[in-house]
């Protein structure tokens, strides 16, 4: 099936990815030429480990998982398949994202730092938090063949929704932890005076937003959506649910016509008998 505007998802798709693997690419050279590198040491290498998996994981990889529906060469794939990969890149996105956490807290135990203190970390360890939930609701509604057809059906606009805004979330967290880190490590030359680090590092900011930006474009194009399949489920409003799968095909619509037809084919013959008995009885009057 043929996509409309082929050509503008292929462009956008391609930004997205090329933008993307630059703002990981922006954040290993951020730590390993302007940051001194990565260890696991208790150290700030150890540190350095938190914004190199967020930025992996928890904003390319989730953003990917997010509109791999949406690639028209897998629309031929069973859903199955598709399921399974975008809950499979959301889990790697969660255990790089719970590797950064820990990294984060035993680089502060070392250093005998506060935890928890900043807004960036109250929101931060929130969304992680929410994000395994989410996938884990994922899996058990839409994944395994569990959950009831209408359970599926009113779970669906929540999972789309909520997952959007975690994502939109994500970014907005990480941009704040990119500022935050500069105002803390950046002190001769000082972050206000326009260091190459600083100006470097809020390029990988940019970077990062646009990323997003992209992301949420594709993922809200109505007409870039994953074809329904004929075995679509039926929401109660009328719309199949995407995303979910049944073993029958709910024909409500021809069941409707073809009782309207039973309907009218038999007004249409009460009129005809109706006709008759009145022609009858003009004709012995």
């Amino acid at each position: 099936m043929a996509m409309d505007g082929y050509r503008g998802f292929l462009g956008l798709l391609v930004a997205a990815l090329l933008v993307g693997f630059l703002s990981v690419l922006f954040t290993l050279i951020w730590v390993l030429h302007y940051r001194e590198g990565l260890g696991w040491d208790g150290s700030g290498l150890e540190f350095n480990w938190h914004p190199v998996l967020m930025v992996t994981g928890f904003v390319f990889i989730q953003g990917i998982a997010i509109i791999v529906y949406r690639l028209p060469w897998t629309w031929k794939c069973s859903k199955l398949l598709m399921k399974s990969i975008h809950a499979g890149l959301h889990a790697t996105a969660t255990l790089l994202a719970i590797i950064a956490v820990v990294a984060v807290f035993d680089y502060h135990s070392a250093r005998a730092i506060p935890h928890m203190y900043s807004l960036h970390s109250w929101i931060g360890l929130t969304v992680v938090i929410l994000y395994v939930l989410q996938l884990l609701l994922g899996v058990l509604i839409f994944l395994l063949p569990w959950a009831p057809l209408s359970v599926r059906a009113a779970a669906m606009p929540i999972h789309v929704y909520s997952g959007l805004l975690l994502f939109g979330t994500v970014i907005a967290t990480v941009l704040m932890g990119v500022t935050e880190k500069l105002f803390f490590a950046l002190k001769n030359p000082a972050y206000h005076s326009f260091p190459p680090e600083g100006v470097f590092t809020n390029t990988l900011g940019l970077l990062i937003l646009v990323f997003g930006a992209l992301i949420f474009w594709i993922a809200t194009r109505p007409q870039w959506k994953r074809p329904k399949e004929a075995g679509s489920i039926l929401q109660p409003n009328g719309g199949a649910a995407d995303g979910m799968e049944g073993p029958m095909v709910v024909s409500v619509s021809s069941s409707a016509d073809r009782s309207d037809a039973e309907l009218n084919s038999d007004a249409a013959a009460r009129k005809r008998t109706f006709g008759l008995d009145e022609t009858g009885q003009r004709s012995t009057m």
